[in-house]
């Protein structure tokens, strides 16, 4: 049996190259495993994605895959087993939706799938957009943009590799232009991914009730109180809640068994 492919952040330092250090993220991420990045605002999130899909150096430290450093591997093989969906997912040019899905396939264009074709077709459906195949990406809704971008995502890793390494999905805020439906299938279909096909995913998210119920690990930055990593239920506590974001919440239990919070603002109750 092969080994676990890892993402590892080896005493990496969060933050702009002259700017403050807003974390020093110390953690092992796990490839058949979704992980939810957290924080409050300002905590670093959207800048440790940067640095884990290669965008960014770190202040110190570095991001290793699989025991390598991410500077030191060709972008263009890593295209090929890891694939980033950015919050900012703005089109220059108008691009049809399914134009804009067929992009994800690039990295394969010098060997590329008997399935080029049906790939792309499946990611459409899969993310609920193959109605808008033909449509002008900018004249979508925020929400279907995003769908269009994660099944851009999801086709430029659609195939395992045929060395068995595993594949890798990064998403920065993936579920903040949808709505509530769109929300929940946008993250069945992430763990999905990581549990079944055996996928990192690794996603940027703000919802703690979404990160408890859809995923498995959480890293989350809290500022002046640290890192946190571990599994869901054990890291999202009430205690840490109210401690970085200022809510006092009451936990229940949904009629699946999932946990899931009832946030009241601590301000509020003192009022």
């Amino acid at each position: 049996m092969s080994a676990v492919s890892v993402m590892e952040c080896r005493g990496l330092g969060v933050g702009v190259a002259r700017g403050p250090r807003l974390a020093t993220v110390q953690a092992a991420l796990r490839a058949g495993r979704f992980t939810a990045i957290l924080g409050p605002n300002g905590a670093g999130k959207s800048t440790l994605m940067s640095m884990l899909v290669g965008e960014r150096a770190p202040q110190q430290g570095a991001v290793l895959l699989d025991g390598c450093n991410l500077a030191a591997l060709g972008m263009e093989g890593l295209a090929r087993r890891r694939a980033f969906m950015p919050q900012d997912c703005a089109v220059a040019f108008d691009f049809t939706v399914q134009e804009v899905v067929e992009l994800g396939r690039y990295p394969h264009r010098g060997q590329p799938s008997p399935r080029e074709e049906a790939i792309v077709a499946e990611a459409l459906a899969l993310t609920g957009v193959a109605p808008l195949a033909q449509r002008n990406i900018n004249t979508l809704s925020g929400g279907e943009r995003a769908r269009v971008h994660l099944a851009r995502a999801l086709a430029q890793i659609w195939e395992a590799p045929g060395d068995g390494r595993a594949r890798w999905l990064l998403l920065d805020e993936p579920t903040a232009a949808l709505d509530l439906a769109h929300q929940h299938h946008a993250m069945q279909l992430l763990r999905g991914w990581a549990r079944e096909q055996g996928v990192g995913v690794v996603a940027v998210i703000h919802d703690l009730n979404l990160a408890l119920r859809y995923a498995d690990d959480v890293l989350v930055l809290g500022g002046a109180a640290g890192v946190f990593h571990g599994a869901a239920e054990k890291v999202l506590q009430p205690a840490l809640a109210e401690r970085i974001w200022g809510m006092r919440c009451d936990p229940v239990r949904g009629s699946d068994g999932t946990l899931q919070y009832i946030f009241v603002a601590a301000g509020a109750l003192a009022a």
